[in-house]
């Protein structure tokens, strides 16, 4: 009779299989941190103002409006640009990802494919033409203006080939840029009252946006993550390379447009509901890659994560520093993205995306 020597190939593979489901383990724990550290934020930016309120004076008014002036002062003012910074942060930390994979540019960012130029040239027709001086009306106008951006980005970068690559994006996406911002600059020249009404807009602030304009916005918001998460994978295989994505079967047309679609909806909803917010698309995706590394799966919930949580954050220092009155949060981006930005590329390469 033959006897069969055990094999010893099955320890070999469930020692491997365990060694693989580790960091997988780590990262689900770290999305669970980053959502308990969210919650921080969100009660913080309930409660931190010009006029500090308890926590416990914030969970009371929030299940029970009573009229009082903690009540008015959290559903009115705070509610509306907490959920604001929530939402916005959410989608331009997963748009910033997602331009960054598709153009593989370290220094991509949402504003690279003129949805922010798209917006701004909107924003100004509006107020010069149409005498529009409120959020609310920016909303439709600033929208509209980013997603005619991004498709005639698209459109050029595409040229005879109908698939744009990430070279020919950049490109087509720097060239629109540059000319309505161009077109803005001439709207806006001897226009005194336009750019007094441009420029509250412009700096970028989650502060006189009321629930309507999150309510407004929220589907298109909600529309792009859960287009952009569903889009991860295909993110993985364009990260190989044109050609191995191609060889594994990706259509690589199908799979840019609907990268252009999840970061239209993402970062022109975030653009005209607050304005122009620099560094949260640029930074975020770097700081999140540290920790999930190249697997999309994994880098697009944390840098939506990690957007949300700098963006409250931002906004909480900007009432705190200059109280009673406060910073705009896209000026407070500015002052802390810089310097954070520049040390991340030395500590960091960049290039190896």
């Amino acid at each position: 009779m033959t006897t069969i020597a055990p094999s010893r190939e099955r320890p070999a593979l469930a020692g491997t299989t365990a060694a693989a489901a580790a960091p997988r383990r780590r990262l689900v724990l770290g999305l669970a941190v980053l959502g308990v550290v969210l919650l921080v934020a969100i009660a913080a930016s309930l409660a931190i103002g010009s006029k500090p309120l308890g926590l416990g004076t914030v969970w009371r008014v929030l299940g029970e409006n009573d009229g009082s002036d903690a009540a008015i002062i959290v559903h009115e003012l705070r509610l509306p640009r907490t959920v604001l910074g929530v939402l916005v942060g959410l989608a331009l930390g997963m748009a910033g990802s997602l331009m960054q994979g598709h153009t593989r540019n370290p220094l991509a960012d949402p504003a690279l494919l003129g949805i922010t130029a798209g917006a701004s040239v909107a924003v100004v027709a509006a107020i010069k033409f149409l005498s529009v001086t409120s959020p609310i009306g920016y909303v439709w106008f600033a929208m509209a203006g980013s997603v005619v951006a991004a498709v005639t980005v698209y459109l050029i970068g595409s040229g005879v080939s109908r698939t744009p690559s990430p070279l020919s994006l950049v490109l087509a996406g720097t060239a629109v840029t540059a000319l309505l911002v161009s077109l803005t600059t001439s709207l806006l020249v001897n226009d005194l009252t336009t750019i007094n009404a441009y420029r509250f807009w412009i700096v970028g602030s989650l502060a006189g946006r009321g629930m309507d304009v999150a309510t407004q916005l929220a589907p298109f918001l909600i529309a792009g993550v859960v287009v952009a998460l569903a889009h991860s994978p295909a993110l993985n295989l364009l990260s190989l390379g044109d050609d191995i994505a191609r060889g594994l079967g990706q259509n690589l047309g199908r799979a840019r447009a609907v990268g252009l679609l999840a970061t239209t909806l993402l970062a022109g909803a975030a653009t005209a509901a607050c304005g122009p917010i620099a560094f949260v698309g640029l930074v975020v995706p770097h700081v999140a890659r540290a920790w999930t590394g190249p697997d999309y799966r994994f880098l697009m919930p944390y840098a939506g994560l990690l957007g949300a949580i700098l963006l409250l954050v931002s906004d909480i220092v900007g009432r705190v520093v200059v109280r009673p009155g406060e910073l705009q949060v896209g000026i407070v981006l500015a002052l802390i993205g810089g310097p954070f930005f520049i040390a991340l590329v030395r500590r960091r390469r960049l290039s190896s995306l």
